[in-house]
């Protein structure tokens, strides 16, 4: 098998405990579009997407908070192109009583230009925005790391 240019992430699909809560996240927090609902007792899911093309899908089958401490996935990073983006979306999450990992926009080690907000999803999901630029001059919170990588 040889790798080829066409192979990149199609989806993420994320459990949740509470479909209609987490719809709202990141469909009114997130700017998601809501591109199809499956509403049937017992097996709820919600396809979410941007210009009509699949990104999240939720399904709704999780009976516990996000463990950190457990294999799986450890945070989900979305991208924007600038500085700005990540504030506007920081000034709407922080509006909506979102619970932070770090304060402010940080860089994502020491050094690095690139950088961005860390949050969490009404589940406890560990949440990243990112932009390029976004770091540059601002601190990182975890010396000699990755900042997203152990919070």
């Amino acid at each position: 098998m040889t790798a080829t240019s066409t192979f990149r992430t199609a989806h993420i699909g994320l459990n949740v405990t509470d479909l209609d809560r987490s719809l709202g996240f990141y469909r009114d927090l997130l700017a998601f579009e809501l591109l199809h609902e499956g509403k049937e007792e017992g097996r709820r899911y919600a396809l979410l997407g941007r210009e009509g093309q699949l990104t999240l899908t939720l399904w709704q089958q999780a009976e516990g908070a996000y463990a950190p401490d457990r294999a799986g996935l450890h945070h989900l990073a979305f991208r924007v192109d600038t500085l700005d983006e990540v504030k506007a979306y920081e000034s709407g999450l922080v509006a909506a009583g979102v619970e932070f990992v770090y304060e402010g926009v940080v860089a994502h080690g020491e050094g690095s230009a690139s950088g961005g907000i860390f949050f969490r999803d009404p589940d406890g999901i560990r949440l990243e925005i990112a932009a390029p630029t976004a770091g540059e001059g601002a601190d990182a919170p975890v010396a000699a790391a990755p900042t997203c990588g152990f919070f």
